[in-house]
């Protein structure tokens, strides 16, 4: 009995006589619908083909249950998790930071960086840092935000506007399509 609750722990899905629905509905094993029928019915026929009864959609009225090799049908969705894994692209956000009194060239140089970042797909969260009397100008930095936004307004779109957070002002951009 032990072994049947740790086989739950690895699959959520109940086979042969784990199943206790009175009536399940049945598709058999080369994807035909055989019907609803009782499960005794069912587990007879799959005993037949020497398979396995497998629950595969339990919150369906009635249960669905699928004729399958147990093994390779497992096998077969573990597969296809690992493909759908590979194929699923992570979007990082990279932080740039600046400061109210960056020159030229250097916003420029960081800009540089931001276009690198955007081009592997990537979205840029840029920060303009204050530090003590810097604090009662913040209104007057904006503008180096919106110049460094137009500097890759050819390959990115501004996704969140300037916004003030504290001692911080950010903008994030992102990858026009």
């Amino acid at each position: 009995m032990c072994f049947v609750s740790e086989e739950k722990k690895i699959s959520d899905l109940f086979i042969n006589e784990q199943i206790r629905d009175r009536e399940v509905r049945v598709i058999g094993e080369n994807g035909e619908q055989l019907g609803i029928m009782p499960t005794k019915d069912a587990l007879s026929m799959a005993e037949e083909a020497g398979l396995d009864l497998v629950k595969i959609a339990p919150t369906a009225k009635p249960p669905v249950c699928k004729i399958v090799d147990y093994g390779k049908f497992k096998y077969e969705q573990v597969r296809r998790e690992k493909d759908a894994k590979k194929k699923q692209k992570t979007i990082e956000i990279k932080e740039i930071r600046l400061s109210p009194n960056i020159d030229t060239n250097d916003l420029n140089t960081k800009a540089n960086a931001a276009r690198k970042f955007l081009t592997k797909g990537n979205r840029v969260k840029v920060t303009l840092r204050f530090r003590g009397r810097e604090m009662a100008h913040m209104s007057e930095s904006r503008h180096i935000l919106d110049d460094f936004a137009e500097l890759l307004s050819d390959i990115s779109v501004v996704e969140k506007p300037p916004k003030v957070e504290g001692r911080t002002m950010t903008i994030t951009l992102a990858e026009k399509k």
